[in-house]
């Protein structure tokens, strides 16, 4: 790090310390610009918060009464000289990229975000699509910075998620279908058909369901578990957050196709580990030819890297001629749930 570097790393987090205010801080801090209300970058303690006004309903809803001050996507905010926007990430409803102006020098901290690795247009129909800001450096995560993470195109993972239930009610068998209950699970829920039978969420899904349709985002009709009928839940797709297979909730669902929604599932050997029928490879997370065209699209000549495989990106991102380094974070590891 050099000498007036517009973001720095401090034992709370990332700070700007020509603004005096932290992004996505792990520790509590006065104030706090947060990118997107994932648990590991959204903490309860801070004494102000800033995020986006997009995702105001699932940020209360995880963190409750805070002291919250919100941006529209590209609305400035002048603070001790800096200027702060907001632009989307297209990773969860309402997640954002942190532009930082000051003195001619132009910072963007991305959070998490989704880029598609096709050529073609990948909708994001439950948030707002990722919107390329141009900066001298970008602050970039690498959850999935490995050349082997590639993901198909949306339409072809829903189709095959279309087909596993389908195949499952015609056998009389629930499809459990588990994801984070933030973002995955409500991109999830967009992708399938709910003409091939009920839907149910467990309980931790349905408070960011709400949260969602009060957003706009259109989502399928859905139901809690103990709703089903005995003939409902053998053609039913249940959606529910990991882990919660093994507990007493899933009591009705022993005999259920086990499925997860990761981007971890590009590996087959994690789920024979995991004991799973299905393994579908849909993230959040940008895959690594999405990572390359985020960071191309910034026109960055400096990039820092984040949580995920630091190391393999700055080293590619050095070979390409970008000034490229690291910055040691608390936002989880590269098994994050969210993934």
């Amino acid at each position: 790090m050099s000498a007036g570097d517009l973001v720095v790393r401090r034992p709370e987090g990332l700070y700007c310390p020509a603004g005096d205010f932290f992004i996505d801080p792990w520790r509590p801090v006065p104030r706090a610009v947060i990118t997107h209300a994932h648990a590991d970058h959204a903490r309860r303690g801070h004494g102000r918060y800033l995020a986006s006004a997009q995702g105001v309903g699932v940020l209360r809803a995880r963190l409750g009464g805070i002291d919250l001050q919100t941006l529209a996507w590209g609305q400035g905010l002048y603070t001790n000289g800096v200027r702060i926007s907001l632009h989307p990430a297209g990773h969860v409803l309402g997640a954002a990229q942190v532009r930082i102006e000051h003195r001619g020098e132009v910072w963007v901290v991305s959070g998490d975000y989704f880029v598609s690795g096709h050529d073609d247009a990948d909708p994001r129909p439950t948030c707002t699509p990722f919107e390329p800001v141009r900066c001298h450096c970008f602050i970039t995560e690498s959850t999935f910075g490995l050349p082997v993470y590639r993901w198909r195109p949306r339409a072809e993972l829903a189709a095959e998620l279309n087909v596993w239930w389908a195949g499952n009610a015609e056998r009389g068998r629930t499809s459990l279908l588990m994801g984070y209950s933030f973002g995955k699970a409500q991109r999830l829920l967009a992708a399938v058909d709910p003409a091939i039978g009920p839907i149910a969420v467990h309980a931790a899904v349905e408070p960011l369901n709400r949260a969602y349709r009060e957003a706009g985002i259109a989502l399928p009709p859905t139901r809690t578990l103990e709703s089903l009928s005995a003939d409902e839940r053998r053609r039913a797709l249940v959606v529910a957050p990991p882990g919660a297979q093994d507990s007493a909730w899933a009591a009705p669902l022993a005999d259920a196709s086990a499925a997860f929604a990761s981007g971890w599932m590009q590996l087959r050997g994690r789920r024979r580990r995991e004991g799973l029928d299905r393994g579908f490879a849909i993230s959040d997370h940008a895959d690594w030819p999405g990572l390359m065209r985020a960071i191309a699209a910034t026109e960055a000549s400096r990039v820092i890297v984040t949580h995920g495989y630091e190391a393999v990106m700055v080293r590619w991102l050095q070979l390409q001629g970008l000034q490229a380094g690291s910055f040691a974070t608390a936002y989880g590891d590269a098994a994050g749930a969210d993934a």
